[in-house]
Protein backbone atom coordinates (compact mmCIF):
# COMPACT_ATOMS: atom_id res chain seq x y z
CA UNK A 1 0.00 0.00 0.00
CA UNK A 2 2.84 2.25 0.28
CA UNK A 3 4.13 2.15 -3.25
CA UNK A 4 1.01 3.75 -3.96
CA UNK A 5 1.39 6.85 -1.65
CA UNK A 6 3.29 9.68 -2.98
CA UNK A 7 6.03 11.54 -0.83
CA UNK A 8 8.58 10.91 2.12
CA UNK A 9 7.53 8.19 5.16
CA UNK A 10 10.40 7.46 7.52
CA UNK A 11 12.84 8.43 5.54
CA UNK A 12 12.21 6.50 2.69
CA UNK A 13 10.01 7.89 -0.91
CA UNK A 14 7.03 6.32 -1.57
CA UNK A 15 6.37 7.52 -5.72
CA UNK A 16 5.76 5.72 -9.14
CA UNK A 17 8.68 4.16 -11.16
CA UNK A 18 10.92 4.07 -7.51
CA UNK A 19 13.99 1.17 -7.55
CA UNK A 20 15.45 0.72 -3.98
CA UNK A 21 17.28 -2.51 -2.68
CA UNK A 22 18.72 -2.25 0.57
CA UNK A 23 21.18 -4.62 1.59
CA UNK A 24 19.96 -6.99 4.48
CA UNK A 25 22.07 -6.09 7.99
CA UNK A 26 21.96 -9.83 7.94
CA UNK A 27 23.86 -10.51 4.96
CA UNK A 28 25.89 -6.82 5.47
CA UNK A 29 27.42 -8.48 8.54
CA UNK A 30 27.74 -12.24 7.56
CA UNK A 31 28.96 -11.72 3.97
CA UNK A 32 30.57 -7.87 3.58
CA UNK A 33 31.97 -6.56 6.90
CA UNK A 34 33.55 -9.58 7.62
CA UNK A 35 35.57 -10.04 3.89
CA UNK A 36 38.27 -8.84 3.77
CA UNK A 37 37.41 -7.84 0.23
CA UNK A 38 34.32 -6.00 0.85
CA UNK A 39 35.05 -4.60 3.85
CA UNK A 40 37.19 -2.10 3.02
CA UNK A 41 34.13 -0.06 0.67
CA UNK A 42 30.79 -1.58 -0.36
CA UNK A 43 27.71 -0.97 -1.27
CA UNK A 44 24.65 -0.95 1.61
CA UNK A 45 21.60 0.43 -0.76
CA UNK A 46 21.43 1.77 -3.97
CA UNK A 47 18.08 3.39 -5.35
CA UNK A 48 16.64 5.56 -8.32
CA UNK A 49 13.90 8.44 -7.77
CA UNK A 50 12.04 9.66 -11.14
CA UNK A 51 10.36 12.99 -10.16
CA UNK A 52 10.28 12.52 -6.69
CA UNK A 53 7.88 14.66 -5.30
CA UNK A 54 7.16 15.31 -1.77
CA UNK A 55 10.85 13.85 -1.39
CA UNK A 56 12.16 14.90 1.92
CA UNK A 57 14.36 13.65 4.87
CA UNK A 58 16.21 14.60 7.93
CA UNK A 59 18.97 12.87 10.18
CA UNK A 60 20.15 14.48 12.73
CA UNK A 61 22.61 12.04 13.37
CA UNK A 62 23.60 11.08 10.06
CA UNK A 63 24.27 7.92 8.93
CA UNK A 64 26.61 5.37 9.43
CA UNK A 65 27.71 5.10 5.50
CA UNK A 66 28.14 7.81 2.83
CA UNK A 67 25.51 8.86 0.74
CA UNK A 68 26.06 9.90 -3.25
CA UNK A 69 23.31 11.83 -4.92
CA UNK A 70 23.32 12.53 -8.36
CA UNK A 71 20.08 14.19 -9.82
CA UNK A 72 19.69 14.22 -13.47
CA UNK A 73 16.58 16.53 -14.37
CA UNK A 74 14.54 18.63 -12.04
CA UNK A 75 15.68 20.28 -8.46
CA UNK A 76 16.47 19.81 -5.31
CA UNK A 77 18.55 20.90 -1.92
CA UNK A 78 20.34 19.19 0.96
CA UNK A 79 21.84 21.03 4.05
CA UNK A 80 25.19 19.54 5.60
CA UNK A 81 25.76 20.88 9.16
CA UNK A 82 24.23 24.38 8.92
CA UNK A 83 24.82 24.74 4.65
CA UNK A 84 21.98 24.55 2.84
CA UNK A 85 22.98 24.09 -1.13
CA UNK A 86 21.01 23.92 -4.35
CA UNK A 87 21.33 21.19 -6.71
CA UNK A 88 19.96 20.45 -10.12
CA UNK A 89 20.41 18.73 -13.39
CA UNK A 90 23.99 16.77 -14.18
CA UNK A 91 25.06 17.81 -10.17
CA UNK A 92 25.69 15.63 -7.95
CA UNK A 93 27.12 15.59 -4.01
CA UNK A 94 28.15 13.29 -1.06
CA UNK A 95 27.06 13.00 2.12
CA UNK A 96 29.73 12.03 4.96
CA UNK A 97 28.99 8.85 7.21
CA UNK A 98 27.86 10.40 11.02
CA UNK A 99 27.08 13.92 9.31
CA UNK A 100 23.64 15.62 10.22
CA UNK A 101 21.73 15.83 7.09
CA UNK A 102 18.33 17.42 5.29
CA UNK A 103 17.14 16.70 1.44
CA UNK A 104 14.82 17.36 -0.21
CA UNK A 105 12.97 17.59 -3.63
CA UNK A 106 11.62 21.42 -5.37
CA UNK A 107 8.06 21.44 -5.20
CA UNK A 108 7.50 22.66 -8.37
CA UNK A 109 10.38 20.66 -10.18
CA UNK A 110 10.96 17.76 -7.75
CA UNK A 111 14.44 15.78 -8.68
CA UNK A 112 14.90 13.07 -10.64
CA UNK A 113 18.24 10.86 -8.38
CA UNK A 114 20.36 8.24 -8.55
CA UNK A 115 21.85 7.21 -5.27
CA UNK A 116 24.12 5.16 -3.70
CA UNK A 117 24.62 4.24 0.67
CA UNK A 118 28.36 3.10 0.23
CA UNK A 119 30.06 1.82 3.88
CA UNK A 120 33.40 0.24 5.13
CA UNK A 121 36.65 0.65 7.05
CA UNK A 122 38.24 2.95 4.16
CA UNK A 123 35.66 5.55 4.94
CA UNK A 124 37.41 7.73 7.82
CA UNK A 125 40.83 7.94 5.39
CA UNK A 126 38.58 8.31 2.16
CA UNK A 127 36.68 11.47 3.56
CA UNK A 128 39.87 12.87 4.41
CA UNK A 129 40.86 13.43 0.97
CA UNK A 130 40.43 16.51 -0.79
CA UNK A 131 38.84 14.39 -4.00
CA UNK A 132 35.91 13.75 -1.52
CA UNK A 133 35.81 16.79 0.75
CA UNK A 134 34.71 18.62 -2.34
CA UNK A 135 31.78 16.82 -3.07
CA UNK A 136 30.31 17.52 0.20
CA UNK A 137 29.09 20.79 -2.13
CA UNK A 138 27.54 20.07 -5.26
CA UNK A 139 29.85 19.95 -8.05
CA UNK A 140 28.91 19.22 -11.76
CA UNK A 141 29.50 16.37 -13.41
CA UNK A 142 29.47 15.67 -17.21
CA UNK A 143 28.06 12.17 -17.93
CA UNK A 144 30.51 10.11 -20.28
CA UNK A 145 27.81 7.48 -21.48
CA UNK A 146 29.05 5.07 -18.52
CA UNK A 147 27.47 6.61 -15.47
CA UNK A 148 23.99 5.18 -15.98
CA UNK A 149 25.15 1.72 -17.74
CA UNK A 150 27.37 1.00 -14.82
CA UNK A 151 24.76 1.89 -12.32
CA UNK A 152 22.19 -0.07 -14.05
CA UNK A 153 24.48 -3.36 -13.86
CA UNK A 154 25.17 -2.66 -10.17
CA UNK A 155 21.34 -2.42 -9.24
CA UNK A 156 20.39 -5.52 -11.58
CA UNK A 157 22.98 -7.77 -10.11
CA UNK A 158 21.88 -7.03 -6.80
CA UNK A 159 18.04 -7.68 -7.71
CA UNK A 160 19.45 -11.30 -8.58
CA UNK A 161 20.45 -11.84 -5.41
CA UNK A 162 23.29 -11.59 -2.32
CA UNK A 163 25.33 -14.41 -3.90
CA UNK A 164 29.52 -14.10 -3.14
CA UNK A 165 29.80 -13.81 -6.83
CA UNK A 166 26.91 -11.44 -6.93
CA UNK A 167 28.46 -8.91 -4.27
CA UNK A 168 32.03 -9.15 -5.38
CA UNK A 169 30.71 -7.81 -8.95
CA UNK A 170 28.44 -5.32 -7.41
CA UNK A 171 30.92 -3.61 -4.93
CA UNK A 172 33.78 -4.01 -7.81
CA UNK A 173 31.62 -1.89 -9.99
CA UNK A 174 31.15 0.41 -7.04
CA UNK A 175 34.73 1.64 -7.29
CA UNK A 176 34.42 2.79 -10.63
CA UNK A 177 31.28 3.92 -10.15
CA UNK A 178 32.72 6.61 -7.58
CA UNK A 179 35.84 7.14 -10.19
CA UNK A 180 32.53 8.65 -12.50
CA UNK A 181 32.30 11.00 -9.94
CA UNK A 182 35.14 11.94 -7.84
CA UNK A 183 37.73 12.24 -10.72
CA UNK A 184 35.12 12.89 -13.47
CA UNK A 185 37.60 15.10 -15.63
CA UNK A 186 40.30 12.08 -15.75
CA UNK A 187 37.37 10.49 -18.04
CA UNK A 188 37.95 12.52 -20.81
CA UNK A 189 40.68 13.79 -22.95
CA UNK A 190 41.60 17.49 -21.90
CA UNK A 191 40.33 19.65 -24.84
CA UNK A 192 42.81 22.38 -24.03
CA UNK A 193 45.61 23.16 -21.52
CA UNK A 194 43.57 25.88 -19.78
CA UNK A 195 41.06 23.56 -18.77
CA UNK A 196 43.06 21.94 -16.48
CA UNK A 197 44.47 23.48 -12.58
CA UNK A 198 47.56 23.92 -12.23
CA UNK A 199 48.78 20.57 -10.53
CA UNK A 200 47.39 18.31 -13.25
CA UNK A 201 49.34 20.73 -16.42
CA UNK A 202 52.36 20.41 -14.51
CA UNK A 203 52.58 16.87 -14.29
CA UNK A 204 51.54 16.68 -17.94
CA UNK A 205 54.53 19.21 -18.94
CA UNK A 206 56.89 17.21 -16.69
CA UNK A 207 55.14 14.07 -18.68
CA UNK A 208 56.43 16.30 -21.70
CA UNK A 209 59.41 16.82 -20.41
CA UNK A 210 60.44 13.89 -18.79
CA UNK A 211 63.84 13.71 -20.29
CA UNK A 212 64.74 17.19 -19.13
CA UNK A 213 66.06 18.72 -16.27
CA UNK A 214 62.99 20.88 -14.48
CA UNK A 215 63.55 22.82 -11.31
CA UNK A 216 60.85 23.99 -8.53
CA UNK A 217 61.72 27.28 -9.16
CA UNK A 218 61.35 27.03 -13.01
CA UNK A 219 57.57 25.12 -12.47
CA UNK A 220 56.52 27.37 -9.92
CA UNK A 221 57.10 30.62 -12.16
CA UNK A 222 55.68 28.93 -15.38
CA UNK A 223 52.35 28.49 -13.00
CA UNK A 224 53.03 32.28 -11.37
CA UNK A 225 52.99 30.83 -7.97
CA UNK A 226 56.14 31.38 -5.20
CA UNK A 227 57.70 27.87 -4.40
CA UNK A 228 55.88 27.42 -1.70
CA UNK A 229 52.14 27.79 -3.04
CA UNK A 230 52.95 25.95 -5.52
CA UNK A 231 54.52 22.99 -3.26
CA UNK A 232 51.63 23.21 -1.43
CA UNK A 233 49.27 23.05 -3.78
CA UNK A 234 51.25 19.64 -5.81
CA UNK A 235 51.32 17.95 -2.79
CA UNK A 236 47.70 18.76 -1.29
CA UNK A 237 46.87 17.47 -4.46
CA UNK A 238 49.46 14.47 -5.25
CA UNK A 239 50.31 13.88 -1.85
CA UNK A 240 53.97 14.31 -3.29
CA UNK A 241 56.22 17.45 -3.48
CA UNK A 242 56.55 18.38 -7.45
CA UNK A 243 60.08 16.91 -8.08
CA UNK A 244 59.54 14.27 -6.02
CA UNK A 245 57.22 13.02 -8.16
CA UNK A 246 58.58 14.35 -11.19
CA UNK A 247 61.72 11.70 -10.42
CA UNK A 248 59.08 8.94 -10.02
CA UNK A 249 57.89 9.77 -13.52
CA UNK A 250 61.38 9.85 -14.57
CA UNK A 251 62.21 6.22 -12.82
CA UNK A 252 58.53 5.02 -14.21
CA UNK A 253 60.03 5.35 -17.65
CA UNK A 254 63.61 3.91 -16.69
CA UNK A 255 62.09 0.89 -16.16
CA UNK A 256 60.22 0.45 -19.44
CA UNK A 257 63.80 0.88 -21.13
CA UNK A 258 65.33 -1.42 -18.66
CA UNK A 259 62.40 -3.95 -19.16
CA UNK A 260 62.18 -3.06 -23.04
CA UNK A 261 65.86 -2.27 -24.51
CA UNK A 262 69.30 -3.73 -24.17
CA UNK A 263 71.21 -0.29 -23.28
CA UNK A 264 73.28 0.41 -20.80
CA UNK A 265 72.29 1.77 -17.62
CA UNK A 266 74.66 4.94 -17.81
CA UNK A 267 72.56 5.32 -21.56
CA UNK A 268 69.56 5.25 -19.74
CA UNK A 269 70.53 7.61 -17.08
CA UNK A 270 71.69 10.01 -19.85
CA UNK A 271 68.67 9.75 -21.72
CA UNK A 272 66.82 10.25 -18.36
CA UNK A 273 68.59 13.93 -17.66
CA UNK A 274 71.20 12.42 -15.15
CA UNK A 275 74.92 13.78 -15.67
CA UNK A 276 76.06 11.42 -13.13
CA UNK A 277 75.30 7.40 -13.45
CA UNK A 278 76.00 6.93 -10.04
CA UNK A 279 73.19 9.51 -8.49
CA UNK A 280 70.70 7.87 -11.04
CA UNK A 281 71.17 4.61 -9.30
CA UNK A 282 71.16 6.14 -5.76
CA UNK A 283 67.66 7.80 -6.90
CA UNK A 284 66.87 4.81 -8.65
CA UNK A 285 67.12 2.29 -5.46
CA UNK A 286 65.62 5.06 -3.60
CA UNK A 287 62.01 4.60 -5.61
CA UNK A 288 62.06 1.33 -7.23
CA UNK A 289 63.66 -0.15 -4.18
CA UNK A 290 66.64 -2.43 -5.83
CA UNK A 291 69.46 -0.98 -8.20
CA UNK A 292 68.91 -0.70 -11.94
CA UNK A 293 71.46 -3.52 -12.86
CA UNK A 294 69.35 -5.74 -9.90
CA UNK A 295 66.08 -4.52 -11.45
CA UNK A 296 66.68 -5.84 -14.89
CA UNK A 297 68.27 -8.82 -13.73
CA UNK A 298 64.70 -9.49 -11.68
CA UNK A 299 62.67 -8.73 -14.49
CA UNK A 300 64.63 -11.24 -17.07
CA UNK A 301 64.32 -14.39 -14.95
CA UNK A 302 60.46 -12.90 -14.65
CA UNK A 303 59.88 -12.91 -17.86
CA UNK A 304 61.91 -16.08 -19.22
CA UNK A 305 59.72 -17.98 -16.84
CA UNK A 306 56.14 -16.59 -18.22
Amino acid sequence: MKDNKEGSHKNIWYGVGRQRIEIPRIVLKGKVQNNPVHSQLHICSIGHYPKAKGHYTYRKKGLPENFLFYCVDGHGWYQLGKQRFEVGPNEFFILPQHAEHAYGSDEEHPWTIYWVHFGGEALPEMNSMQSVQRCFKPQHVRNSGEILPLFSKMYKTLELGYSSDNLLFANLCLSQFLSLFLYNDRHYEATSKESLDCVDSAILFMQEHINDNLSLIDLSKRYNYSVSRFSSLFRQKTGYAPIDYFLQMKMQKACQQLDFSDRAIKDIAFSMGFDDPYYFSKRFRKIIGMSPKKYRTVRTSVTKSE
